[in-house]
């Protein structure tokens, strides 16, 4: 019989309040048991892992103007940080709808959710992309309010196993939904080099997109593999070595930026949604019903303000936004993903 003791498992050492390593961040993935550590880190200008602070959320409800007994959708629910301060406006009363095509990160909001009291009496939430907004309205009825905040969550950018940043290393996904469609990588396999070229072009409006896209297609030709997110930010890297070392590092940084964009909207057909959403947008809406939509890139932007001016123009909204509503200095300092922010609103007539 062994008597010997089982010796005491210590948990590592918490280094620092922002660990680099996303598997040692369990403070921080935990936020409702570390609540001091996430606050020091916000406090910073940070986004803590495993989380996501929600952008222009007083410009969104005043736009909104949600009172309780109304019926709305969150087309984007993400982390959730819209979506609940929109059931705060409810006060228990109406029904909020939600949508989000990521099963990864649905059913973990879903469930801190429930465990704040909002549950199905106030709140139903389904895994669709928001396209789909359509298969919504016969369980929903007309919609007093709609938000869709296009941007990708922290949480998805923060893990590497999704692939959504250069900043760690990771499988070159970039998938929001991992079990559908192609990854970046196998995108990539099979792309000419004006495709790529266009692909860089129009979904992030990268300068060097003519010398990345023959990198790319040189390398991929002579059997390198590009499959990791480091892998394809060192393409790009060796590729912009011309660039003058006085500007180097930070063209380099925008360049890994706009690409992993261009090929994040790719593969995961993100124009494609976006237009058939605000095409069949009006059709949901109730009379007097109010939307905002908040985008990241010129892109989008682009799309959502020809279509709000399109409908308009035909008397179908009564109104729209003049011109974009950015997030205050104060938001845009103390939040860096807040910075290229875009916010535009309509109302249906």
């Amino acid at each position: 019989m062994d008597n010997q003791e089982q010796k005491h498992q210590r948990r590592p050492r918490y280094k620092g309040t922002h660990p680099k390593a996303f598997k040692d961040k369990y403070k921080e993935l935990n936020p409702e048991l570390y609540s001091d550590t996430v606050a020091k880190v916000i406090q910073k200008g940070n986004t803590p892992a495993g989380m996501h602070r929600s952008i222009c959320v007083k410009e969104i409800l005043e736009i909104l103007k949600i009172t309780p007994g109304q019926t709305g959708l969150d087309a984007t629910l993400g982390y959730g940080g819209h979506t609940l301060e929109m059931l705060k406006c409810l006060n228990s009363k109406g029904h909020l709808f939600a949508t989000d095509v990521d099963p990864i990160e649905l059913p973990r909001t879903q469930e801190r959710l429930e465990n704040l009291g909002y549950g199905p009496e106030i709140l139903t939430i389904r895994q669709t992309n928001f396209s789909n907004i359509d298969q919504i309205i016969p369980e929903s009825g007309p919609l007093d309010f709609i938000l869709a905040d296009l941007g990708v969550s922290s949480m998805q950018i923060d893990n590497p196993e999704r692939g959504f940043s250069f900043k760690t290393e990771g499988p070159l996904d970039l998938r929001l939904n991992p079990s559908k469609g192609i990854s970046a990588a196998k995108r990539l396999k099979t792309i000419s080099e004006s495709e790529l070229y266009g692909m860089l072009l129009e979904n992030s409006d990268e300068p060097y997109a003519e010398e990345i896209a023959r990198a790319v297609c040189l390398a991929i030709k002579k059997g390198e593999e590009i499959t990791t997110t480091s892998q394809f930010q060192k393409i790009i890297k060796d590729t912009l070595q011309f660039i003058s070392e006085k500007d180097r590092n930070n063209e380099i940084k925008k360049s890994c930026q706009r690409c992993f964009q261009a090929l994040r909207i790719d593969v995961n057909n993100e124009f494609e949604v976006l237009y058939d959403f605000l095409e069949k947008l009006p059709a949901a809406l109730a009379e007097d019903g109010r939307v905002a939509i908040l985008t990241f890139h010129s892109g989008e932007d682009r799309l959502v303000k020809k279509s709000f001016q399109q409908y308009y123009r035909k008397g179908i909204y009564k109104e729209i936004a003049p011109e974009a509503i950015r997030p205050s200095a104060q938001e845009r300092n103390s939040n860096g993903r807040a910075k290229c922010a875009k916010l535009r609103w309509a109302v249906k007539s």
